[in-house]
């Protein structure tokens, strides 16, 4: 089940979400044809629950952001990224544990 709390990333609100941020944000870069993307999904939903208040959680369609994904060099996916004060803190590459994602998350809190 998707979380509410999970923000669509758009080029319209992705400064406001990312940049002007004053707490982290995960963004997991994914596309609707993309396996492992479908595996992690749920995964982010949990974390955006487990974490509501501490980080922002977003998610970005590359298909439809593809401006976006390629500013930050996303080349396979899914990717997550860790933002700090609007600058990339961690990059993950492919699909991860809960448990994985949530140590690079504590390590940014």
């Amino acid at each position: 089940m998707a979380s509410d709390k999970v923000i669509t990333l758009t080029k319209d609100n992705y400064s406001e979400v990312v940049e002007k941020s004053d707490i982290p944000v995960l963004v997991d870069f994914w596309a609707q044809w993309c396996g492992p993307c479908r595996i992690v999904a749920p995964v982010i939903d949990e974390l955006a629950e487990d974490y509501d208040g501490k980080i922002k959680v977003a998610k970005l369609n590359v298909d439809d952001e593809a401006e976006i994904a390629a500013q930050f060099r996303i080349m396979s996916i899914p990717t997550v990224l860790i933002f700090k004060d609007g600058q990339i803190a961690e990059r993950l590459i492919g699909a991860r544990s809960k448990r994985e994602y949530a140590q690079v998350i504590d390590k940014h809190l």
